[in-house]
């Protein structure tokens, strides 16, 4: 059996997304939130840190989960109930955590974003999503129907544990310039930058109604593909590329929320 040492795994980790230069929420808590003994053999992938993520890394034989919603997602709570049962189980079974949130969603090879437009047929050509000092998405050019890419979107949801859906648009709405933010991508933010950037489709993971009804206002198509969805990309890309570049195993686990 391979063996890696944590240290070793978490530096090239952090290196890799560049963690520290990355600005992000503050409950995102970027990096190694759990350590262990200090050896991995095997990577499991989740999403979102849960119950459910925590048992499936255990039956997995993991003894490293990373995350794009971390831990400490929902800010600060006492560690009672289940979130005492879950870190109990990590601790007794000696798996570390580690997230990464936006510099997962911005990696330039990794990355949802990039990840998500590959699915899409779609080719990046710059940057999108300004947060602080960085950008979290893609935009780029195309010549395709709408309808079309629509259709692509519901294939990749469908097989990602979600369900993808469009805001209203007219008859022969043509895409041909597009923009990515994955998870809850929908925004005042987003859609400002868009207008700006003259792009005509805004590609999200989700976002509030409101955004919907303006974007047809404004004859933009957003297409919602799923907030899950659209970020089980990173962590499953993530995990494969440690397991091989440490000759270790890895496993995603699919816990789709609904979203």
């Amino acid at each position: 059996m391979t063996r890696a040492a944590l240290q070793d795994v978490v530096a090239y980790l952090d290196t890799l997304l560049e963690i520290r230069a990355t600005p992000d929420y503050p409950q995102a808590v970027n990096g190694l939130q759990l350590a262990n003994a200090g050896q991995v053999t095997s990577v499991a992938a989740a999403v979102d840190f849960s119950s459910a993520a925590v048992d499936g890394a255990i039956a997995a034989g993991a003894d490293l989960l990373l995350v794009h919603h971390g831990m400490f997602w929902g800010g600060l709570e006492p560690l009672t109930g289940h979130r005492y049962q879950r870190l109990q189980r990590l601790v007794t079974s000696g798996v570390a955590v580690y997230a990464a949130h936006l510099p997962l969603d911005r990696h330039a090879q990794l990355g949802n974003a990039v990840l998500l437009a590959g699915e899409l047929g779609l080719q990046p050509s710059g940057e999108f999503a300004r947060f602080k000092t960085i950008h979290a998405g893609v935009r780029g050019d195309s010549d395709i129907p709408t309808a079309r890419l629509f259709e692509r979107a519901q294939r990749f949801a469908a097989s990602h544990g979600g369900t993808a859906r469009i805001s209203p648009i007219a008859d022969g709405h043509h895409t041909r310039s597009w923009a990515i933010c994955t998870g809850s991508g929908a925004s005042a933010e987003t859609m400002g930058e868009a207008a700006e950037m003259g792009v005509d489709t805004l590609i999200v993971g989700e976002g509030p109604h409101w955004t919907a009804v303006a974007a047809s206002e404004s004859r933009t198509a957003i297409i919602y593909a799923g907030h899950y969805a659209t970020e089980t990309l990173g962590v499953r890309a993530l995990a494969a590329h440690i397991a091989q570049k440490f000759g270790l195993s890895s496993t995603f686990l699919q816990l789709p929320t609904g979203l």
